[in-house]
């Protein structure tokens, strides 16, 4: 399917409805939707959003737990030419309020347990006097700061027909927001096009097809859900969502998988290993499953070979790629299961339409074998950050080795290697950005919020390797303030209250003062030396 024929995300819902009416298009627990009944769906809050005075280009956050429902309303806020802002509804109040100062929203679409948070929100009275409620639940959930003026017509007032708004695959179609440096979370612009390239290719090179039952297994606030939902649409597959409480239930999340007779398995690699650790799949499970893809973060290579020894049928990628790329930029699917534990899973080779190219600080071409930084050009690349222009032009550089002026190059901040074999090997990041369970931190955000707590003087925050389920565990050394009462405690429950839990340290350290090197900088990686070795200590301690 062309993008001659589909021009935004949302047609590929209208186009299956109208080929194969009848056929499942998403799925959770006992709830499912036809790609009719999704249609119709996401046509009437198409038709409410207009009715109540959304305009192309206007945002509506989305605050509800993953569901049917919710991609409707997804597909449903793109019907009306609207830009999708997903909000975590496990997410803390104030991070929230963050996100809709930036963005703006006219509307928050809500339903599920969310009804504390948004009186919590409602409280700012920029958000208050600023933001309509869509609520989709059966009972109006009513607070403290939530009046009826907030609140909009039922949806069955309104007509499934199609609607016709003027946005083209060039409009934005969502902002995601993601952990930033400066303590307030960076929205990556993210247009029709750019998801539409990606995902054409993937079905075409997985050859995803109508009937495939595919995973939802990405929260909605992460941009990997984007390939999971309109991947599954635009090939005629089913969307499995899964519950996200099966992530902490290794051995219910593979019944769910065979149960589901899953046809392709999408996920960061954290929850791979995570089954491994408590080695959860049979040999030959899974038969229905032909491919398994993990984005996001490296997967350990003996995890790897747990999977691949279990599941000789299937095959596995390995995608690369930050948000501000769209999805994924690379793909390397493996000719066979590694033999060597250590052996190191390149992120392989550039999607059609982008390039990876590997530099040195002085923005040249490294040669072969020598570590520089992933810079990645083409097709997938952002537009930038919402309203924010400096950040913009500093991640978004002029392209140094093309001659036209609208050539642009978008530095990772990831250290890689192009070896002899021609394959892109990912080393590392370069600054103080790392990714925990799949999700990309920022530690100066977690740092500057740490600052804030009362009792805290001072206080770094590093990361130190782990090969569980984490992938990197997040530290933090505080200094208390004179005569202040400060556990560790106490201080992470406060900032359980500013940040969202897989942003949350795992270990904590006080200091009288934090250690300082000859440069008089904080000594962060004696810091993470010691919180390595205390680790190490306890783990000895528990054998």
């Amino acid at each position: 399917m062309s993008s001659l024929t589909v021009e935004r995300l949302d047609q590929w819902v209208s186009v299956q409805a109208a080929r194969r009416p009848w056929a499942g298009a998403v799925v959770l627990s006992g709830e499912r939707l036809t790609y009719s009944q999704l249609d119709g769906a996401s046509n009437r809050l198409a038709r409410c959003l207009i009715a109540s005075g959304c305009r192309a280009g206007d945002r509506v956050a989305l605050l509800m737990p993953k569901s049917p429902a919710a991609i409707a309303c997804i597909v449903g806020i793109y019907k009306a030419g609207c830009i999708y802002v997903p909000l975590d509804p496990a997410g803390p109040a104030r991070r929230l309020g963050t996100i809709l100062h930036s963005c703006e929203p006219g509307w928050i679409v809500a339903a599920g347990p969310v009804g504390g948070i948004l009186d919590e929100l409602f409280q700012d009275e920029q958000i208050r006097e600023g933001t309509r409620v869509g609520w989709l639940g059966s009972d109006r959930v009513e607070g403290r700061q939530i009046g009826a003026e907030h609140w909009t017509p039922a949806l069955p007032d309104f007509p499934d027909a199609p609607v016709d708004v003027p946005t083209r695959g060039r409009d934005l179609a969502h902002i995601f927001y993601t952990s930033g440096s400066t303590g307030a979370p960076k929205g990556v612009m993210i247009t029709h096009d750019n998801v539409m390239h990606f995902v054409e290719w993937a079905v075409r090179h997985f050859g995803v097809r109508p009937g495939d039952r595919i995973s939802g297994h990405s929260p909605l606030h992460f941009d990997l859900s984007m390939f999971d939902i309109f991947g599954t649409f635009a090939a005629g597959g089913e969307l499995y969502l899964v519950p996200p409480e099966l992530n902490i239930q290794p051995a219910k999340l593979a019944e769910f998988i065979r149960t589901s007779a899953l046809t392709q398995w999408f996920s960061v690699p954290s929850i791979l290993n995570y089954m491994a650790k408590f080695d959860v799949v049979r040999f030959r499970d899974f038969p229905a499953l032909r491919r398994l893809l993990w984005c996001g973060e490296v997967c350990p290579t003996p995890a790897l070979i747990y999977w691949m020894r279990r599941l000789p049928h299937v095959t596995f990628t390995n995608l690369y790629g930050p948000t501000e790329t769209t999805i994924a930029s690379s793909h390397y699917t493996l000719p066979g299961c590694p033999t060597d534990e250590t052996a190191a899973v390149p992120i392989g080779t550039a999607c059609p339409g982008e390039e990876l190219v590997i530099l040195s600080d002085e923005l040249r071409p490294v040669p072969a074998g020598t570590v520089g930084e992933v810079c990645i050009r083409g097709v997938g690349l952002s537009p930038g950050y919402w309203r924010d222009p400096e950040r913009t032009d500093a991640a978004f550089i002029p392209d140094p080795q093309r001659a036209d002026p609208g050539g642009r190059l978008y530095r990772t901040g990831d250290l890689a290697r192009l070896g002899e074999d021609g394959l892109v090997y990912f080393l590392g990041r370069k600054d103080s950005q790392i990714k925990s369970r799949g999700y990309r931190i920022e530690l100066g955000e977690v740092e500057t919020a740490v600052r804030t707590l009362d009792g805290v003087a001072d206080c770094a925050v590093v990361a130190i390797g782990t090969e569980g389920f984490e992938g990197a565990l997040i530290c933090c050394a505080y200094v208390p303030r004179p005569g202040k009462e400060v556990s560790a405690a106490r201080l992470r429950g406060a900032l359980s209250e500013m940040l969202p839990g897989y942003m949350l340290p795992f270990r904590w350290m006080a200091f009288d003062a934090l250690p300082t090197n000859a440069n008089g900088k904080v000594d962060r990686r004696w810091l993470k030396e010691t919180f390595q070795a205390s680790r190490e200590r306890e783990t000895q301690a528990h054998r």
